[in-house]
């Protein structure tokens, strides 16, 4: 993958809105050529493990908005890190789960936020390939808040839209679906989470002074869905559309074989191939895609070995080494 994005000059520009997590694993594989911007204005867990791994990184202590207008938005502080948005937490639908202790609002904050297309502009970063948004509750306002330009450029997009009402006002699984199917995407991966469906006042009154209730029900208890992990992709037909350059093939297939579409990146192989004709690059593509799809299993131990062989890398850069 990385020899043909050096072929092609195809460096990824990946960008994560929501970034307290660290960098998604997804895409370690093409880290040493790609740019990395991560966001997130809640910055108690932002995470430093894009460091020198990028080639490229920029970590923005900011919000981000799909208001032009909004020079600051309101902050709300979630206990948890991870819950904390520019949306109010819907307490009176929380208070169903027993999770809603952390979206406890702690405080409020007014902070300093810009669209995306402002911050990239200041950045003087061009185009997004792969945009991650988990801003709790906001993500398909934010992908169309992007400039007619950038949305057109985003070849894989990951959401985390709500199957229930965690925020007052935000933005569900259904919207996101029918907008972006309808828009040049389909949806690849999706992956459902969710929470334990008791309430905390049960909980109190059932186990009176028994500190651990709540963990002794996540235990007993299976999650009921409360929102997804959705990946898109951009289709050919999209593609075509736009009249996408072999730079933009190149990089689709190497977003389709990371999110293990052997299928897909295979459909991209023999559309570059009928688009641009055949060349050693296009058979090479289409091999790797056929050696995917009749050995997904030597495959996948590879990619397991190539993630431990360069967290061992890091643990042992010569500058850290006693």
């Amino acid at each position: 993958m990385q020899e043909l994005l050096r072929f092609f000059g195809a460096d990824p520009v990946l960008v994560d809105v929501g970034a307290s997590a660290g960098a998604p694993a997804i895409w370690e594989t093409i880290a040493p050529l790609s740019t990395y911007v991560g966001f997130d204005p809640d910055s108690r867990e932002m995470s430093s493990s894009a460091d020198g791994d990028f080639r490229r990184t920029v970590i923005v202590n900011e919000a981000v908005t799909a208001d032009p207008g909004a020079a600051d938005v309101r902050f709300y502080l979630t206990r948890s890190p991870y819950c904390s948005s520019t949306l109010e937490p819907d307490s009176a639908s929380l208070a169903n789960y027993h999770c809603s202790e952390l979206f406890v609002v702690e405080r409020r904050a007014s902070v300093r936020a810009a669209t995306l297309d402002a911050i990239l502009a200041r950045l003087e970063i061009a185009r997004i390939d792969w945009l991650k948004c988990d801003s709790q509750g906001t993500d398909l306002r934010i992908y169309r808040s992007l400039s007619e330009r950038l949305r057109q450029d985003v070849l894989a997009l990951d959401v985390e839209p709500g199957l229930i009402d965690a925020y007052r006002g935000e933005d569900l699984f259904v919207d996101a679906q029918k907008h972006l199917v309808a828009n040049g995407f389909w949806l690849s991966r999706l992956d459902v989470q969710g929470a334990v469906r008791v309430r905390g006042a049960t909980l109190q009154a059932a186990f009176p002074g028994q500190p651990d209730a709540a963990a002794l029900a996540a235990q007993a208890i299976r999650t009921t869905p409360g929102w997804c992990e959705a990946r898109y992709l951009r289709t050919l037909e999209s593609m075509a559309e736009a009249g996408a350059t072999r730079e933009r093939y190149a990089l689709l297939y190497v977003f389709s074989l990371l999110d293990q579409q052997p299928g897909y990146a295979l459909d991209v192989a023999l559309e570059f191939e009928t688009r641009f004709g055949a060349d050693a690059w296009s058979a090479r593509m289409r091999a790797e895609a056929l050696s995917r799809i009749h050995n997904p299993g030597r495959h996948a131990a590879l990619a397991r070995a190539r993630k431990w062989a360069g967290r061992l890398a890091k643990m042992l850069r010569p500058a850290e080494v006693k």
